[in-house]
């Protein structure tokens, strides 16, 4: 699904800071139409739904909104095949 989109993309780690996350989700998807977040692992997919949500309440005295699309993904990490939550934010 996601080369379907020529977005950002942002790879969310379990100890990623939501609020710099936020901040830029909010920076990017002022810009642009849609971006996309990957996480691997439940911390993860945590953090950025999170992030998402903060992004949100930047975001609505903008006049705008953010929606998620989810999808699976396998991404190649240190040579190992693994299992991401890909999120595509969408600016409505």
């Amino acid at each position: 699904m996601s080369n379907e989109f020529k977005g950002p993309e942002f790879r969310v780690r379990k100890d990623t800071d939501i609020k710099n996350l936020a901040s830029a989700i909010y920076a990017n998807i002022k810009n642009v139409e849609h971006l996309e977040l990957k996480c691997v692992g439940v911390s993860a997919v945590n953090q950025a739904v999170k992030a998402v949500i903060i992004a949100r309440g930047l975001s609505a005295p903008s006049g705008f909104d953010i929606i998620i699309k989810p999808y699976f993904d396998m991404l190649s990490i240190e040579g190992e095949e693994k299992t991401a939550v890909g999120m595509i934010l969408e600016r409505i």
